[in-house]
């Protein structure tokens, strides 16, 4: 089994090859790895005391940078190296103040684990979330260097679990200790002989609290939404967008709406332009007066999402028609409630959320429609589901604080 887990990972690296002919994200991917190990050599200090993170984009990073600051403030005297799977992630944070060393991580093979480790020689490592990389895990476990997952998630639906992966629970043996998000992934753990497990819940919930406390006002969304509320579709993809825009496109006058789409590019920037049927303006370019005419605000541009939502009533979070939802956990510390598509299983947040009341999940366009009609016609309703949304965010605050108390006292 393992012989075909390194077949498939030489596999990846072929199909990116090929693929990164055209695509730009693919082309990043191989040529942040070029020389990486000389680059390295020439860039690590021999005998620095070094805590190594792992993240595999973007999303996974914002989990890991609560610890991360908390441990830097707490134990100043170690170096942190950063590493990435995903351009997405390493291309926006390769300048992270509280890293030393931002690289991309190697191929998962044996070679490059023993090279990549006999460089870096990490006192600890840290993977976030969704990491079991079988190289480098049990080459930290050969070599005694205690390696640590946090806001981790286990669903019986995952392969360790079924008769044909068993052998990747080697995967999970290897990790020191084992923090996760919920008591679902704690029990099934515990049934497959795991007793290093611990409940401490989703570091998103400290850094999406910390970037709301720190979010600058945006002058153009206030005067964009005047006295009023918008509607925010954010992180969107296509298929979120053939559900929202009609809805926009049939709206009631006066309504202000703000897609913000996951991917800026012009021709996704086109793709909205000419669904819309109502008068749009762009957040880079528009003037006050256009900005106060407009019904609609498509933001072309990246980072401003997460102050945008302050300005919301409701938030449609895209992403549930493709490969899963995207934060919703964003908008709910503003307390505003949110909707989103099927595919949100992978995530406990969003499984809390319709629980209580503060999540709604739709289908079409029509559930879509009667969902924001329901919040928006019924103002106790909103209000309800606004002090949910925000008080979750804030009652599950402080899973940082447990971890970093775990590991280091």
């Amino acid at each position: 089994m393992r012989w075909l887990y390194n077949l498939g990972i030489f596999g990846y690296y072929l199909l990116v090859k090929i693929v990164s002919i055209r695509n730009e994200k693919a082309r990043k991917w191989i040529a942040g790895r070029k020389d990486i190990f000389k680059r390295l050599r020439e860039t690590i200090i021999p005998g620095e005391p070094i805590l190594w993170f792992h993240a595999s984009s973007l999303g996974e990073f914002e989990q890991g940078m609560p610890v991360i600051e908390a441990i830097r403030n707490l134990s100043p005297e170690y170096k942190i190296l950063l590493t990435f799977f995903s351009p997405s992630g390493y291309e926006l944070r390769k300048n992270y103040s509280y890293a030393d060393y931002v690289f991309y991580l190697p191929l998962d093979t044996k070679k490059n684990a023993i090279q990549f480790i006999d460089i870096v020689r990490p006192q600890k490592v840290f993977f976030i979330k969704y990491e079991f990389w079988y190289n480098f895990l049990s080459q930290l476990k050969e070599e005694g260097i205690p390696t640590y997952i946090f806001s981790a998630l286990f669903r019986p639906s995952q392969v360790f679990f079924k008769p044909w992966g068993k052998w990747y629970l080697k995967a999970i043996a290897t990790y020191e200790h084992i923090f996760v998000q919920n008591q679902e992934s704690f029990d099934i753990l515990h049934k497959f002989g795991f007793n290093n497990v611990s409940i401490s819940g989703d570091t998103r919930l400290d850094r999406v609290g910390e970037i709301a406390d720190a979010a600058p006002r945006l002058e153009k969304l206030e005067i964009f939404c005047g006295d009023q509320k918008a509607i925010i579709a954010g992180s969107t993809w296509k298929e979120d967008e053939d559900r929202f825009i009609p809805f926009v496109n049939k709206s009631s006058a006066g309504l202000k709406f703000v897609i913000a789409p996951h991917e800026v590019t012009p021709q996704t920037l086109e793709r909205i332009c000419n669904a819309l049927e109502k008068n749009f303006a762009f957040y880079s370019s528009a003037s006050n007066l256009e900005l106060s005419k407009a019904d609609v605000l498509i933001v072309d541009g990246y980072g401003y999402l997460n102050s945008i939502y302050r300005y919301g009533m409701l938030a449609y979070i895209g992403g549930g028609f493709t490969s899963g939802i995207h934060s919703i956990l964003e908008p709910a510390v503003y307390g505003i409630p949110v909707i989103f598509g099927p595919d949100y299983h992978k995530f406990q947040e969003a499984y809390d959320m319709l629980r209580l009341g503060a999540a709604s999940c739709i289908n079409d366009s029509a559930d879509l429609e009667a969902q924001i009609e329901s919040f928006r016609l019924n103002p106790e309703k909103l209000l309800k589901a606004s002090n949910i949304a925000c008080s979750y965010v804030n009652k599950n605050r402080g899973a940082s604080k447990e971890i970093v108390k775990y590991l280091f006292h």
